[in-house]
């Protein structure tokens, strides 16, 4: 299933705002329309990142139906498990590629947890990458950072990639696909256009001055609307 179907049949395509900071920018986007929340726990580089005494204290102001994501950069179980148990979120991001085993351990530990894999599109070596990930992973999410450089990126860097490398994924891939990267309220619809994700992510794109800015937040699902 690619998209949600309303009950006059149109495409739905979901939104995931990210790095948000607070109840209040939590229930601007719910209010919004947004169906999943991102939470960004501690990164090597990129904007966003709060202490996950925060995440646990906005998550349960979260109402049922809403998916709350922790973006972790971790790579193998053990930390990722705890993360969890100590923010209580219902996804796991998993922003970086993770040591073998690590999804089966998670889905182990954690019953009932949606696992999202995060694949950095760098290139046509992404499209096998994507394809071999997606049985262990409920999702995946494509984005354009660069865990190869020495400072890893790995999410919040303001760029697209190629759309065209994303829609091979998104045909071949055996899971529901968001789409993030560079998005905002006036690139947002021939994004959709081109790739026809299950959702897009974004974070920078509506923000201003670090902050969730409530008319691009409306620009946007707009647009979303409208596609």
């Amino acid at each position: 299933m690619i998209y949600w179907q309303s009950e006059l049949g149109e495409r739905i395509t979901r939104v995931k705002i990210c790095c948000i900071a607070s109840v209040e920018e939590a229930w601007l986007a719910i209010s919004s329309g947004a169906s999943a929340l991102g939470f960004v726990s501690k990164m090597p580089s990129g904007p966003g990142p709060i202490e996950e005494d925060l995440i646990a204290s906005i998550v349960p102001h979260v109402p049922p139906g809403i998916a709350t994501f922790l973006l972790t950069s971790e790579t193998t179980a053990e930390p990722i498990i705890a993360q969890q148990h100590r923010t209580r979120v219902n996804t796991i991001q998993l922003v970086d590629a993770v040591e073998p085993g690590t999804h089966e351990a998670l889905r182990n530990a954690l019953p009932g947890v949606s696992l999202v894999q995060v694949i950095h599109v760098t290139g046509p070596e992404s499209v096998e990458e994507a394809v071999e990930v997606a049985p262990r992973v409920n999702a995946l999410l494509l984005d354009s950072g660069n865990p190869s450089l020495a400072v890893k990126e790995l999410g919040g860097t303001g760029r697209v990639h190629d759309w065209s490398v994303s829609r091979q994924i998104r045909d071949r891939a055996s899971v529901p696909l968001y789409l993030a990267g560079g998005l905002n309220p006036s690139n947002v619809g021939a994004a959709i256009e081109s790739v026809r994700p299950f959702g897009v992510d974004i974070c920078s794109g509506l923000r201003s001055n670090g902050l969730l800015d409530a008319a691009k937040v409306k620009a946007f699902m707009t647009v979303i609307r409208e596609t």
